[in-house]
């Protein structure tokens, strides 16, 4: 099991994976925003298991995104 974490402190902007979902480590997974910057966090080998949070939520750094089995 992994968990996608978030790189920076930002707002969540776009989450491009769905519980259940395969994905590879190549698939942007989330777009988190910080001062007009984006900045994408890919994912992990395997099957998305969980979501924890949705698009416009405050994220800190190293905040968990995705749980991914």
């Amino acid at each position: 099991m992994a968990e996608l974490l978030s790189t920076i402190a930002g707002k969540v902007k776009e989450i491009n994976i769905k519980v259940g979902q395969m994905v590879t480590e190549d698939d942007e997974a989330f777009i988190i925003e910080a001062m007009k910057m984006e900045n994408v966090v890919y994912g992990e080998a395997g099957v998305v298991k969980e979501l924890s949070v949705n698009v416009g939520d405050s994220v800190e750094e190293g905040a968990v995104l995705a749980i991914i089995e």
